[in-house]
Order: C-alpha cells, then structure tokens, then sequence
C-alpha cells in the first residue's frame, strides 16, 4: 500500500474519525434491517428501509453540498455527525422501550441518512484540500481500506451481539459509543474554509453543480456505472431472507463478506495510482463486480457464495477509488462540495434504491431471480455505455488536470480542468 497520506495530520483524524464511525454504522445498517425483518418477515419491508434512506439523502446530499462549497467544511462536518449521533441514541431508546413499530424505525432511517448525506458531503471535499494532489490516489485507497476494514468489523459484531438477549439494545449501544469516538476527531480537525469564490446555498447552487456534471461526460458516466452496480447488482435487502431460507445463518458474514474481498483489494493497492486510462479500470471493475454478484446468486451453499462477494468486494474497492479521484481531480474546489453532495447521492442512495428494487424483486418473484437476473443485466447496460461515451472510455488520468490553489498542506496541487476549459 502506499501510505504516505498518513504523514498529513489533517488527513490522520479524518482517517481515525472515519474508521470508528464506520464500525458503529455497519452495526446499525445491519442491525435495523434485521430488527425490521423480525416484527414484519418481509424482505419487502427491508427494502422500503432502503427508500427511506434515499429520499433524505439525495435531498440533503445536494444541498449539503452546495452548503459546504459555501461554509467552514469541518464545522458542517460536525454539526451533520451530531445528528446522526442522536439518531443513534434514539434508536437504543426504541428497543428500550420495547417500540416494536417498523414504521418508527424507517422513519429514524430516514433522518438518519439526511445528516449522513451532509456530513459525507462535507468530508468528502476536505480530502483535496488536506493532501497533495498526486497523493489523492493514495488517501482514497486507505480511506476505503479503513472504512472496509469498519465494514467487515461492524457486521461480525452485529452478528455477535444480535445472538444475545436484548442484541438490538447492545448493539445501538456500541454505535452510539463508537460515533462518539468519530465526533472527536472531526472536532480535533483545523478549519476549512472553502478555497474558491463564495457560492450560494440555495437550489440554484445545486442545479450549477448539476449542469456542470451534466457539461462532462467523464463525470457524467463514472455517476451512470455506479449507480447501474449500485441499484441493480447490490444484495445486501436480500441477505435476512437468504440467511434464513436458503443458508440457515451467516448473516454476519454475509454483510461482511464484500468488505473483506475490497480490504484485500486495498492491501495490494500501490498499482492502483499508477492506471492512466482510469475509465477503462472503472468499467472493467464494475463488470467484475456484477458478475461475481451473479454467481453468488446461483449458489446454495453459504462459503462458495462468501467467496464470491470476496471477489466482488475486491473489483468494488478498485472502482471506488477510480470513481472519486476522477471526481476530486477534475472538479474545482469551488465546486467539490457540490460534487461530493451528488457523490453521495449516488454511492449512498444507489444502494438504498437497490434494496427497495431487490426488496420488490424477491416479493414479486424469487430471491434468485432478484439476486442474479439484474445483476447481469448490469454488465450488459455498463459494457454498451461505457463503450458509447467515448471521451469516458479514453479518459486519461495523468495528462487532463492543470493547476490549482495549494492545499492545506501547502503543497501545491494541481486542479483539474473544467470541460469548458480549453488544453494549454
């Protein structure tokens, strides 16, 4: 791995904020699902979680963003986590009080995901700012590994606690714990205002960062393939009913398994910097992931469809990465609170719409059918786009940014070119 983002205090609290908040929500994102599907038995009502999430999130994932184009980015940081953090606290009381109401739970989901989606939207554009640009690379392989290493640690956890007596109760608990531990790195963070001319908060704000994705078509595109992995080749909704029904167990692991194969990934990452043709890996990485997907949907054995979200998970870490450093390295700071703010949307709320459309696929027909049948409708829909949109497919990394402001680190950094811009 390259690890020189770790020499960056800024970037160090970031990373330890980021890992033990990670853990405390994976506990919680299977933990709810779970709670959900024990009052109802319906992976249709585990899915609606999903919708739930994604209304809050797409709203305040683009105005949180525009808002952190505009303001301190660690103080909208912190102010969002402290939702979340109370959301927490209001999911233990529930369980405590023996609520058993579905319908309070999805709506703690969904103000839930409005302070994630602005805190996301706000951390995700300090990056940038607090390492030097050919460094990029690097800190979102880490972060990802970190946050997957959270991944794979929340979920056994949660598998562990929700075997207990009262297992809901001990596992809010441990999240409210943990996200405490979050909040104190991010208060320990510097400011960070934004570097760019001062920008609106309001819906004008957030149709400008939209025409400028719409102005890229690299953008435009590494948004398309994710959201098409993301909505039509995620199984996480189908995970209660496949442990119950057609694994006798697991449920942990199962939760854990594609965080375990992109941690894996993330240790042999140091090649990943060095691809120039960044939307080629980006495609080639998304297509592995849906295939494995597909496989994993034929099986009925519990350790063969483990190895193969191993593998998913692998091909996932490598198209995150590619996914924000095109992102961050193309966008101008004045715009990269709103990038992040539709960064957001799309990672977060792509899986929320892929639970709802798994939920409603399982219901309707059969998990096997949900699980694999539109999961290889996504590597026909990624291989056709990706082949149509042709400066995608020939984006190449290290020859299309220029200049721009020093970061916090005071190294200088380069910006990206706007595609309005002309080459020099």
């Amino acid at each position: 791995m390259d690890t020189r983002p770790f020499a960056v205090p800024a970037y160090r609290r970031v990373l330890v904020g980021q890992g033990a908040s990670l853990v405390g929500t994976m506990v919680t994102e299977v933990t709810v699902p779970v709670q959900i599907y024990s009052l109802t038995h319906s992976s249709f009502y585990v899915g609606l979680a999903g919708l739930f999430g994604f209304v809050p999130i797409v709203v305040f994932g683009l105005y949180g963003g525009a808002v952190a184009d505009r303001i301190d980015r660690r103080r909208l940081c912190l102010w969002s986590s402290l939702v979340t953090w109370v959301v927490t606290i209001a999911l233990l009381a529930q369980t405590l009080l023996h609520a058993r109401s579905e319908f309070l739970l999805l709506g703690l989901v969904a103000v839930q995901g409005a302070g994630f989606a602005t805190a996301s939207s706000a951390r995700g554009a300090i990056i940038p700012r607090i390492v030097p640009h050919e460094l990029i690379p690097a800190a979102n392989t880490l972060s990802f590994t970190v946050g997957n290493i959270g991944q794979i640690a929340g979920p056994l956890v949660a598998g562990v606690l929700l075997t207990l007596p009262h297992g809901f109760a001990y596992a809010y608990a441990a999240d409210a714990v943990l996200f405490t531990l979050s909040l104190y790195s991010t208060w320990r963070l510097p400011p960070i205002p934004p570097a760019g001319a001062a920008t609106g908060t309001g819906i004008g704000a957030v149709f400008e960062g939209l025409r400028f994705i719409g102005g890229s078509p690299i953008l435009l595109m590494s948004f398309a393939v994710d959201i098409a992995a993301m909505v039509l080749a995620m199984p996480n909704a189908l995970f209660p009913e496949a442990a119950a029904t057609r694994f006798h167990g697991g449920i942990g692991v199962l939760y854990s398994a594609v965080a375990i194969g992109s941690l894996l990934a993330g240790l042999c990452s140091g090649w990943i910097a060095r691809i120039r043709r960044q939307g080629v890996a980006l495609t080639l990485a998304v297509v592995a992931w849906a295939s494995a997907i597909t496989l994993a949907g034929f099986t009925r054995a519990l350790w063969l469809a483990v190895a193969l979200l191993v593998l998913a998970g692998a091909a996932d870490l490598v198209s995150a990465v590619y996914r924000q450093t095109i992102l961050q390295t193309w966008a101008p700071d004045e715009m990269r609170g709103r990038m992040q703010g539709v960064f957001t949307v799309v990672v977060s709320g792509g899986p929320r719409l892929g639970d709802l459309r798994a939920g409603a696929m399982a219901a309707t027909t059969t998990l096997g059918i949900a699980w694999s049948g539109s999961a290889m409708l996504c590597i026909v829909l990624v291989v056709v786009g990706a082949l149509a949109v042709r400066p995608f497919w020939r984006y190449d990394a290290h020859r299309e940014h220029c200049e721009v402001p020093p970061s916090m680190s005071d190294s200088p950094t380069p910006r990206p070119r706007s595609p309005v811009e002309p080459a020099r």
